[in-house]
């Protein structure tokens, strides 16, 4: 019965006590089924709604049988593609482990920090790279074969600056025999105090080992060493053997009694050992120690150009035994890792390929007289001018080969 009175929606008349509100899909009488889709078909020259690949409704498309449409099988050059990927990943990740694994092997037995009155450093980077005699790691049959002789310690056999900077590499070979001042020293194993004296260059080290020879040469040449590295016969060998041998041009027939040395004239591969005669060999060259050091120089830029190919550096095959190899008897200074060293590496590398510059200290005497024997003599004013571009990092203007 209508008494004019308005009650609310969901009011019970009855009672007075008002009705629970119900599920509108109740009032509608359409049970708990969706909402109709408002979903209206794109105007023309509009993108579809719809995500690429699915329905209207966000599902797949379903094939017939109502499954769900295969993924693409690859093809076989995408099977290839990965493949390929996947090997890179795997060759790069075992470089790294070999390299991580190298860096903590290293000898760092030099403390360039802590040797006295060195010069202000200049421009550029200075390596002093020395190859030694010492025997350590090689059997009496290995110095029979190699012709090493027996002598013990450790003496310089070949002593190269290479200054890299703004104007490419510069490699600069101090002859052993160079006759130089040696700084005031101490000798180690007797703690007795020497004054400074004229002295052949290779003297320095067998006085007072690396730092000795680091201080005659900075003191010589006013250049600042930043980084040493030296290495004995078994490492030499081990390298160049590690990396297949090292391809040489010769311009004619090598033969040396004393070294073993015997080489015939033209291109070849040479191995260790053959390697080892042709750097140490000199009685032959018409200039002595001079072409000694100009033949060293020609053999370490052929070399560092096979070591950093992508050949050995990516194949841990090559790349581990070459490292290993060099590690046996490489010494470097404190500050030097395996990342300095690939810079020396590709440096020298760097000469061969036409950046760079091979070049000998200017000398004026090359048999000069003295009470230690006979000596090289450096030319003192052009000598001077050549430390001051390597100072400087100025272009080199000391014709190459001299």
């Amino acid at each position: 019965m209508n008494d004019g009175t308005h009650h609310p929606a969901g009011h019970d008349r009855s009672t007075g006590v008002a009705e629970p509100s119900r599920p509108a899909a109740s009032r509608t009488g359409r049970g708990n089924s969706a909402p109709p889709s408002t979903r209206t078909a794109p105007l023309p020259g509009m993108p579809s709604p719809a995500t690429p690949g699915r329905t209207g409704d966000g599902s797949r498309p379903r094939r017939a049988g109502g499954g769900r449409s295969p993924k693409p099988r690859p093809t076989g050059r995408r099977r290839a593609v990965r493949l390929a990927v996947l090997l890179l990943v795997v060759l790069l990740a075992s470089s790294a482990g070999t390299y991580l694994w190298a860096d903590t092997k290293l000898d760092q037995d030099v403390d360039l920090g802590a040797l006295p009155d060195r010069p202000q450093g200049g421009r550029g980077t200075n390596y002093l790279i020395v190859g030694s005699d010492s025997r350590d790691g090689l059997s009496e049959r290995d110095r029979q074969d190699l012709r090493t002789g027996s002598a013990e310690g450790r003496r310089t056999d070949s002593m190269i600056l290479l200054h890299t900077g703004a104007n490419g590499t510069t490699m600069l070979s101090l002859p052993r025999d160079s006759w130089v001042t040696i700084p005031p020293y101490v000798r180690p194993e007797t703690g007795r105090s020497y004054r400074a004296e004229p002295n052949k260059l290779n003297a320095a080290f067998s006085l007072g080992g690396p730092d000795l020879l680091v201080r005659a040469v900075e003191r010589n040449t006013g250049l600042h060493v930043d980084h040493y590295a030296e290495i004995g016969f078994a490492g030499f060998v081990g390298v160049v053997d590690a990396v297949g041998g090292v391809d040489m041009c010769l311009e004619r027939d090598v033969r040396d009694d004393k070294s073993g040395a015997d080489l015939r004239k033209g291109c070849q591969t040479l191995d260790g050992g053959k390697a080892l005669a042709f750097v140490r060999q000199r009685k032959q060259e018409a200039e002595g120690d001079l072409g000694r050091t100009r033949n060293q120089q020609k053999f370490l830029a052929a070399l560092a150009a096979k070591a950093v190919t992508p050949g050995t550096l990516l194949n841990p095959a090559r790349s581990f035994p070459t490292l290993s190899a060099g590690l046996d008897t490489l010494v470097v200074d404190k500050d030097t890792d395996l990342r300095d060293l690939m810079s020396l590496f590709q440096a020298m590398r760097g000469v061969t390929a036409g950046g760079g510059r091979q070049i000998n200290v200017p000398v004026s005497d090359p048999g000069f007289a003295t009470s230690k024997g006979s000596a090289v003599k450096w030319d003192d004013r052009r000598a001077r001018t050549l430390f001051t571009e390597l100072r400087d990092d100025r272009p080199v203007t000391l014709p190459q080969g001299e």
